[in-house]
Parts: C-alpha cells; sequence; structure tokens
C-alpha cells in the first residue's frame, strides 16, 4: 500500500479527474478522502493505493500531469497520525443496549444518537481498532454503518519532503512556473 497526501486546487471536477486518472492506469484505490486545507482554494486529497513502490512513483509522476495538482507527498514510509471515522447503527434493546453501550465505552466510542430500537455510535481511530468494534456490535444486529476513509497526517512540524522522506513536492510560484 502506498498513501498520498495531494493538494489540489478546490474546483469543480477535480476529484474526478483525479479519479479517472488511477481508473484509466489500472489502480485500485482503497481509500480517498478529500477536505478543505489551511490555505483557501486548496483541497486536501489522501489516498492509498493497492501498489508497490514502484506503482507509488508512477502515481506520483502521473498526478503531476494534472492541472489541479499543486503538490504531492508520498507519506507512506513517514511517521503519521492515521484516523478514521465510523457511525454504526445497532440493533439495542435492553440488556442487549446496556452491554453495547459498556463496549462503546471500551472503545472510547460515543452514542450520538439513541432511538427506542436502536444506537448509533461514532467511533474515531485506526482502522483496525473501528474494524475490531464493528467486530464485537455485528452480534448485536449492525443495521447500517458508514466510515469516511482514512486521514493521516505526516507528524511532527515539517513536511515530510523536509524529513528526506520518499516524497515529492512541487509548487507553483506567482508565474505558474513549477519550484522544488
Amino acid at each position: 500500500m502506498q498513501t498520498f497526501a495531494v493538494y489540489v486546487d478546490n474546483k469543480p471536477g477535480v476529484l474526478n479527474r483525479v479519479a479517472s486518472l488511477f481508473r484509466r492506469r489500472a489502480f485500485n484505490i482503497e481509500s480517498l478522502t478529500v477536505g478543505h486545507t489551511e490555505t483557501p482554494g486548496i483541497s486536501r486529497m489522501t489516498i492509498v493505493v493497492d501498489t508497490d513502490e514502484r506503482g507509488g512513483r508512477l502515481v506520483v509522476a502521473n498526478l503531476y500531469k494534472l492541472i489541479p495538482v499543486r503538490r504531492v507527498d508520498n507519506i507512506t514510509d513517514v511517521p503519521t497520525i492515521v484516523r478514521d471515522l465510523a457511525l454504526i447503527k445497532v440493533s439495542a434493546t435492553g440488556d442487549a443496549r446496556t452491554q453495547v453501550m459498556q463496549l462503546v465505552d471500551v472503545y472510547r466510542a460515543r452514542i450520538v444518537d439513541v432511538s427506542p430500537e436502536s444506537l448509533v455510535i461514532e467511533a474515531t481511530g485506526t482502522e483496525d481498532k473501528i474494524d475490531s468494534l464493528l467486530e464485537v456490535l455485528r452480534p448485536y444486529g449492525v443495521g447500517e454503518m458508514v466510515r469516511t476513509g482514512r486521514v493521516e497526517m505526516a507528524r511532527g512540524t515539517t513536511t515530510p519532503a523536509r524529513r528526506g522522506a520518499r516524497a515529492t513536492v512541487v509548487g507553483l510560484d506567482d508565474a505558474g512556473a513549477g519550484s522544488v
């Protein structure tokens, strides 16, 4: 698996262009999340791709062919903070409700909605933690689940490229010329 932080212009159609690039090159996207950054007009995509190091270099090279791509960091081998968010609706009445609530506490999750026959649980953490919670909740009846996908950020105060990681960083100056 290779993980990329891709900074793009926040404009309509950018997500489609990036996803189409992966489709055309026959790369399978395991996880894709997109959100605003601290810079107005720039969004960040965290993309996890099922490929090896050689494929990762190919992904970076192809991403830079897209005009709206501002910067690509391969954060696969740098220390990172990884989180996933899940909302899980579980059937729970009577004694089962008490047991589910205890499990929620053990996993440091939260109950965000209660109805007479179900609970909605919000869980954040690593993918493994959420997978584990999901498995212990299945016997109670998981009615619905949604997950955000992985968000990942390099630890510390510097970007991966400044730490000597396998990152490719290219920016555009005001004239539109590339800089490394």
